[in-house]
Order: structure tokens, then C-alpha cells, then sequence
């Protein structure tokens, strides 16, 4: 009993088994990824539409926000912001005030896992920090354009936890699309036709 209770492995679709604790990139397959965050709900699933909207498809409305923002960003960038949620594949999402009060451990575990995932693709463990406060606006703008469209917050309210976006939705090439909820095999198929238009062997 006490060696079942000590697992911390998760055996995957792939036929891979991930260390969550000590994960190793070897382990780390993009078919899991995209399966895992296609099935995992934005918002705790509170969100409105026939579908969850996916943690899969927010990656591709932020990936697409980076490259609205910037639109001389290289497909490195593209691919850490499409990675940036990775780890969910296999933690789910939880919302970020309760991530806060959980306090250190989550996320060292969420860290060391998006760093074997960087890892496995080729990229540093660590993107530059110019690269990481770019992906984290463009995921508060996702975030608020997800909170009014999805989510039932007013646009006041949103604008006070996320802040002002500084792109409109309709500013968006095909936004309409991309705030849609997508049933879970077409978020998985988005996920996949992203990443295999940025990702070059390395």
C-alpha cells in the first residue's frame, strides 16, 4: 500500500510513463499533450457554448495574441507561448488565485514540467524574460476576452482583474473563431496543426 501511495507517475496514452515529480523530456510526447489539453476545461468548465472551452484551444488564441502584438516575432517565441499552459496536460487547470494559495510546491512541479517540455522540443528549459512577460500579457488578454465572451464577467469587472487589452477583438484575425469553443477533437487537431507550423527540428 504505502509503495502505491508514493507513485507519482502517470502511465500515457503514448505508452509513455511521466514522472510528474521528476519528469524527464524523454517521457514528454506531443500526442499527449494535445489529448490532455483538449479534454481539460478553461474556467472550471463555467464557461458558455455547446463545448468546454479547452486549455488547447486558449494556447492558440495566446499564440495567436503574441503574433498580433508583435508581428516580427520568430516561431520560437510562437512555440513557447503555444506551450505555455503544457503542463496541464497532465495537472489540469486550476484558476490562478487558488494556484497563489497553494502556495510553492505546485508551482516548482508546474515549472520543472514545462521545463522537460521545453526541453523535449528543442527550446532552453528557460525563455528569456523579455519572452515571458510578452507571453504572460498576451494570456491576461486572452483571459479577458475569454472572461467576457465565455465566462459571464462584465467588461468592467474583467478590465479590473486582467487590465485593459491593449488589442480589440476584432482586431483579431478571425477572433470569432478562436473564442468559439471547439468541439475536443478539432481542439486537438488546431493544437497539433499549430505546433507542427512552428516547431523545427533542432
Amino acid at each position: 500500500m504505502a509503495r502505491a501511495q508514493s507513485r507519482a507517475w502517470q502511465r500515457m496514452l503514448s505508452g509513455r510513463r511521466l514522472d510528474l515529480l521528476d519528469p524527464s523530456p524523454l517521457d514528454v510526447e506531443l500526442s499527449d499533450i494535445a489529448h490532455g489539453l483538449a479534454r481539460v476545461a478553461r474556467w472550471n468548465g463555467q464557461t458558455r457554448g455547446d463545448y468546454a472551452y479547452s486549455v488547447a484551444q486558449h494556447s492558440v488564441l495566446v499564440t495567436e495574441i503574441v503574433g498580433a502584438m508583435d508581428t516580427d516575432i520568430d516561431d520560437v517565441t510562437q512555440l513557447y507561448a503555444l506551450l505555455h499552459d503544457a503542463p496541464e496536460y497532465v495537472m489540469g487547470d486550476i484558476i490562478s488565485p487558488f494556484k497563489a494559495a497553494m502556495g510553492g510546491n505546485y508551482r516548482e512541479v508546474e515549472e520543472r514540467l514545462l521545463s522537460a517540455i521545453h526541453i523535449r522540443f528543442g527550446l532552453p528549459a528557460t525563455p528569456p524574460t523579455a519572452v515571458r512577460k510578452l507571453i504572460k500579457r498576451a494570456d491576461k488578454e486572452a483571459a479577458f476576452f475569454e472572461a467576457v465572451n465565455l465566462a459571464g464577467f462584465g467588461a468592467d469587472e474583467a478590465r479590473k482583474i486582467f487590465g485593459e487589452p491593449t488589442l480589440a477583438g476584432f482586431d483579431l484575425p478571425g477572433f470569432e473563431r478562436l473564442i468559439r469553443p471547439w468541439p475536443t477533437q478539432e481542439a486537438h487537431e488546431r493544437f497539433v496543426g499549430v505546433f507542427d507550423s512552428l516547431f523545427v527540428e533542432r
